[in-house]
């Protein structure tokens, strides 16, 4: 049973200017509350017992505002003095997971749902054997705050191919996944992105993804911030 995840919360929230001219962009809020408790909330309901949560910019204010998590394990991975990229900040904080999977969050992006809660969904569908990295898919058709393009093509067996130079794929990457430690065997350390891991796994047939139920909401930009609100209020009324 997977109850260990990572947050990715060290990003300098760039897109997000100029919200983020002075708060980190996890704490920007949303319908009142700050994104990353959006992603807490989350890991609860999903069953997640202990989480790591990587800081960066604004660092200190992320540490205040996690110490009020008392229902939780936080463990803060610090990048203060050096920004790891996606990749670099998962195997920075690598030794609190026990060479076992677990789940990693990014902190601009949640989903409104019932029951059961999304996440579970997610982590029900891991399958130890045959995968290395599990994805947490959105139809970009009906996603929140997302103009792109799409990113994946499901195919057989959950397996997962890239859009390529096809002009638009049906799912885009939702920024909740599974991973396994073993992908990043003979990755040096330093920064880079989780894009590198994401390749190796396809490349061994081990990259798979799930569309799960409920609302995907994708909030990088103001506009996208705002675009999630009037959702959340529309579901709400």
């Amino acid at each position: 049973m997977i109850n260990k995840a990572m947050i990715l919360a060290a990003g300098l929230g760039t897109r997000m200017r100029p919200l983020t001219d002075s708060i980190p962009k996890p704490l920007v809020k949303v319908n009142h509350n700050p994104l990353i408790d959006y992603k807490l909330d989350a890991a609860r309901r999903a069953g997640i017992e202990k989480v790591i949560v990587n800081v960066h910019y604004l660092a200190d204010q992320m540490e205040e505002h996690l110490q009020a998590c008392d229902d939780l394990e936080v463990i803060i991975s610090n990048e203060r003095d050096l920004l790891l990229d996606s990749g670099g900040g998962i195997f920075n904080a690598l030794s609190n997971f026990d060479n076992e999977a677990f789940l990693v969050m990014n902190s601009d992006t949640f989903w409104i749902d019932d029951n059961p809660p999304s996440l579970l969904q997610l982590l029900e569908c891991w399958d130890d054997d045959n995968m290395d990295i599990l994805m947490a898919l959105a139809n970009r058709e009906y996603a929140v705050g997302y103009h792109g393009v799409g990113d994946f093509f499901l195919k057989e067996n959950r397996l997962l191919a890239w859009r390529g130079e096809r002009s638009t794929a049906p799912f885009t990457f939702a920024g909740d996944y599974i991973i396994h430690p073993r992908i990043f065997h003979n990755i040096p350390e330093g920064p880079f992105s989780s894009l590198i891991l994401f390749d190796r796994a396809m490349d061994k047939n081990r990259l798979c993804g799930i569309e799960l139920d409920g609302t995907w909401l994708d909030v990088g930009t103001p506009q996208s911030l705002k675009e999630a609100e009037m959702a959340i209020a529309h579901r709400s009324s």
